[in-house]
């Protein structure tokens, strides 16, 4: 916090965000996060169903990410770097989350055990606030990100088999839609795909992460 802020000032970036959250999100789990034949609003290949079918793919496996906002005057979110090493999506930027497991009594469970298992995010200091819009992957999967207030008094031990590290972003600057930057790239089959990136820095953040933080900055500021 600044020098000569008021508290209840450098606090009312934080209280806008969250009062706009709450205001348009819930906890109710979209159908299409199962049904397959349901609407779903977001993903790569900016869902033109043309595309889904040249390049052969289907998105049909339930999974959850944790979008963790941390609760501080200048509030950021939680976002982790993922070891070299791993099969799929080495080296990225993402959420904590996974797959949606047959033991996972929600999807909100299911995030909160990934954060759990990733980085040792305990559930004492997270407060869901609600599902943002189902997203489907060009790996074939239906995420349901669910957005969480953090507490700042939180504690994290990466697990190194899947993390490299976490870190914060301040929120400010990925709600900023001047740093929402639309990249192309020839995929498989010749697909063209479109996505979104925010370079943070020496961070690049893209892709599905970076499509998910920019439903976010329309969920909670757009309309």
């Amino acid at each position: 916090m600044q020098p000569g802020v008021p508290l209840d000032e450098a606090k009312a970036p934080t209280r806008e965000f969250f009062a706009r959250a709450h205001a348009r999100l819930n906890l109710d789990v979209p159908a299409a996060l199962d049904d397959l034949t349901a609407t779903a609003v977001r993903g790569d290949l900016d869902l033109d169903d043309t595309l889904w079918e040249k390049a052969g793919v289907k998105a049909t496996k339930p999974a959850a990410v944790l979008v963790p906002v941390v609760e501080r005057a200048e509030p950021a979110v939680l976002l982790t770097l993922r070891t070299a090493d791993l099969k799929s999506h080495s080296g990225q930027i993402a959420f904590p989350g996974g797959k949606i497991d047959s033991t996972d009594a929600s999807p909100l469970e299911a995030a909160l055990r990934e954060a759990d298992e990733e980085i040792a995010l305990e559930r004492r200091f997270i407060d869901p606030v609600g599902y943002l819009d189902l997203y489907l992957t060009f790996s074939g999967f239906r995420i349901l990100p669910v957005l969480a207030r953090v507490d700042p008094a939180y504690r994290l031990t990466v697990n190194p088999s899947e993390v490299a590290e976490a870190f914060e972003v301040p929120l400010e600057f990925l709600m900023n839609p001047g740093n929402h930057k639309r990249h192309s790239r020839i995929w498989k089959e010749g697909i063209e795909r479109h996505y979104y990136a925010m370079p943070f820095g020496e961070r690049y953040i893209w892709g599905v992460t970076a499509g998910i933080l920019r439903n976010l900055y329309e969920r909670i500021y757009i309309g």
